[in-house]
């Protein structure tokens, strides 16, 4: 293989210049995905009660899941960077490819830890423009979902177009028609938007104590219905394993 030659002087000042302008943009750089990746100021209290709850981060999810010794390509890190006060670090979503099993898949994992799993405009581009990747490229889909469904002060900013929310469920369908395996594993409260993920999936895993999955939940069922109801009865593993049919295992 032919070398590629440089006319590049390193020794110039120019050169010493630019690097360290570099440096500087890079460092910038590290540190908005430090940010992103960390949550910034703030988050701590809800990390630990996230860890109380016998739950691990998404990054941690993912890491569980893939080949050992294999990378992870995360994507879009700094999705909702420098909007809403930074209040949805990485977009409150965690996507990107990594291998199981020896084939290669996209995740697409929530992070409840971040407003609680809620769906934000720029977090749901993120999973659109993922879900666009998996399809171009011919790969199944893994979702592990913990999402509180929209966020509701900005619920305007969600469903506008055909490449926002309401695109998302009908990229999931159009995988599972072409044989693009669609697969959700419910590692906490799916409610409303959130659950249509896991009913829209080929196979479903729910998490027995901590997974749930329903429309509204028991406060919304009890004001429309004053009916009284656990959130287990009302969407837990069991039900849906055993009667409901939405999960498989």
């Amino acid at each position: 293989m032919r070398k590629l030659q440089t006319r590049v002087d390193t020794a110039s000042e120019l050169y010493a210049t630019n690097v360290a302008a570099y440096q500087q943009l890079r460092s910038r750089l590290d540190e908005a995905m430090q940010f992103a990746i960390d949550g910034g100021k703030g988050r701590d209290r809800s990390i630990e009660r996230h860890y109380q709850r016998g739950k691990l981060l998404p990054r941690e999810r993912i890491d569980a899941v893939i080949d050992a010794d294999t990378p992870f390509l995360e994507l879009s890190t700094l999705a909702g960077w420098g909007q809403v006060n930074d209040e949805f670090p990485s977009g409150g979503i965690v996507t990107g490819v990594g291998v199981v099993h020896g084939v290669p898949w996209m995740f697409i994992a929530n992070d409840a830890t971040v407003k609680g799993g809620s769906l934000f405009p720029a977090g749901i581009k993120k999973q659109v423009r993922a879900q666009d990747i998996a399809l171009e490229n011919g790969l199944g889909c893994i979702y592990l979902v913990d999402s509180g469904g929209a966020f509701l002060p900005m619920q305007d900013e969600v469903f506008p177009d055909k490449d926002h929310f309401g695109g998302t469920f009908y990229r999931q369908a159009r995988m599972s028609a072409a044989g693009l395996p669609q697969m959700s594993v419910v590692l906490g409260g799916c409610t409303a938007g959130g659950a249509y993920v896991p009913a829209l999936s080929d196979e479903v895993i729910m998490v027995d104590g901590i997974g749930r999955i329903f429309l509204g939940g028991p406060p919304i069922v009890k004001a429309a219905l004053g009916e009284i109801i656990d959130q287990d009865d009302l969407g837990g593993a069991a039900l849906h394993t055993r009667q409901s049919g939405v999960s498989d295992y």
